[in-house]
């Protein structure tokens, strides 16, 4: 039998399905939830370093914007596709909510690798997105940030873009740009350390301490590495990362029992989060497939790479100490999965929940950009613990008085606030 083809906007809309009907929403509601509010396609061409003139195509999907301007990344990807977008724009919207920010939920990306492109090709792809879309985002309107592949970089090249198009200085337009610019202190930590947050409080109400756990982590980029770092420092051990490899294009794990150095690995790694193998192997660690953190011998896995990862096929894979999945990356474990991992009452951290002290931190940072007033990273780092606590409990409290599973609870959550926005709004 051929295995179904996965589709990351049939799957949100599935997932809003099934809370709107436990919501009982109306029609009109359902009709707007649905489906992104607007989207928009673009060419970019660039001039290649070679002489040449290459075509890029472009995204920016807002789906819902009744509690605040649209809110969310913009990912280069080779494999990027509208549906992942409108998946991806309609998750920002239930992330704000379920944290209680005063946003809607956008995404961005373009069909590229930034592998095989130079600076100035990557710059000027940049500033072609932003001048394709800039009538249509800014401070108040639609606040871009980075995502897989980007960074902050990219984020000033088109903040430049923006500001010279529309004549003044305008800093809360984008997110996660370098501090020298307006960057918020505490942004780079936010999401990995809002993961490791949720799973702190998580491992409270199992009556775990952190420093007698061990995790495993798919993915050694920016949310993958803040997550190791918290993780340890509140005590607990990561013994397995896995990771892309560039040179092969191939993913691998990288296995210490007695616990993997964040510094050392970090050293054997390029700016993609892609760790080599030879450097890896000198270091001691032992290389394994790039599938095999999923089935350590660990109380706790963090997804923190791409989509649909854990599925109906592999999720019978997950060792049986497993007690704790924080869904680091958006939409890593399928329905399917869910259902399994749930029959064997692991404790499932929602990716809009766990993920979202990223989007927490753009928040503050689109703050203190409009404000031209910027906080300490003892602060930010403060507020964000606030937040994503806040958040914790919210969602646990309502999963464990209505007996519904984290998931399902944190939808609830965000649902009920972003159609009662739309409500108040006279919307529907």
């Amino acid at each position: 039998m051929a295995m179904k083809s996965y589709n990351p906007y049939e799957i949100a809309q599935a997932q809003f399905d099934r809370i709107a009907d436990l919501l009982k929403l109306d029609q009109a509601a359902r009709d707007l939830l649905r489906v992104p509010t607007r989207e928009y396609h673009f060419t970019i061409p660039v001039h290649m370093d070679d002489g040449s003139v290459q075509v890029f195509q472009g995204f920016r999907v807002q789906h819902n914007d009744a509690r605040g301007p649209g809110k969310g990344g913009i990912r280069f990807h080779p494999l990027e596709t509208i549906d992942t977008v409108r998946a991806l724009a309609m998750w920002m919207t239930w992330k704000c909510a379920v944290v209680d920010v005063p946003l809607g939920g956008s995404k961005g990306g373009v069909v590229c690798d930034p592998h095989n492109l130079s600076a100035r090709e990557t710059e000027q792809l940049c500033r072609g997105w932003v001048r394709q879309i800039s009538r249509d985002v800014g401070p108040h309107l639609d606040v871009p940030a980075p995502d897989i592949m980007t960074n902050p970089q990219n984020m000033l090249w088109m903040l430049d873009e923006y500001e010279a198009i529309h004549g003044g200085k305008y800093p809360g337009f984008i997110t996660g740009k370098p501090l020298s610019v307006g960057g918020s202190q505490g942004r780079k930590e936010a999401t990995g350390y809002g993961v490791v947050f949720t799973i702190r409080e998580a491992l409270k109400e199992l009556n775990r301490e952190p420093r007698n756990t061990t995790a495993s982590i798919q993915g050694f980029g920016n949310v993958a590495q803040h997550a190791i770092q918290l993780y340890e420092r509140i005590g607990g051990t990561v013994v397995c990362v896995s990771s892309w490899n560039q040179a092969d294009q191939t993913a691998y794990s990288f296995r210490k029992a007695s616990g993997i150095r964040y510094e050392e690995l970090l050293a054997a790694t390029d700016a993609f989060g892609g760790i080599d193998v030879a450097k890896a192997r000198d270091l001691g660690y032992e290389i394994l497939p790039g599938d095999a953190w999923l089935e350590q011998d660990v109380e706790i896995l963090i997804p923190a790479a791409l989509e649909n990862q854990i599925t109906q096929e592999n999720a019978a894979r997950i060792h049986p100490r497993a007690i704790v999945l924080a869904e680091g990356a958006n939409g890593p474990t399928s329905p399917e999965a869910d259902t399994i991992l749930s029959e064997r009452n692991i404790f499932i951290l929602p990716d809009f929940l766990a993920n979202a002290g990223g989007v927490t931190c753009s928040y503050f940072e689109q703050v203190q950009s409009n404000m031209n007033y910027y906080w300490d990273k003892d602060e930010v780092l403060g507020k964000l613990d606030t937040k994503m606590t806040a958040a914790f409990h919210a969602v646990s409290d309502l999963a464990r008085n209505q007996k519904l599973p984290m998931r399902d609870a944190a939808y609830v959550i965000s649902v009920s606030r972003v159609a009662q926005a739309c409500r108040d709004r006279g919307w529907v």
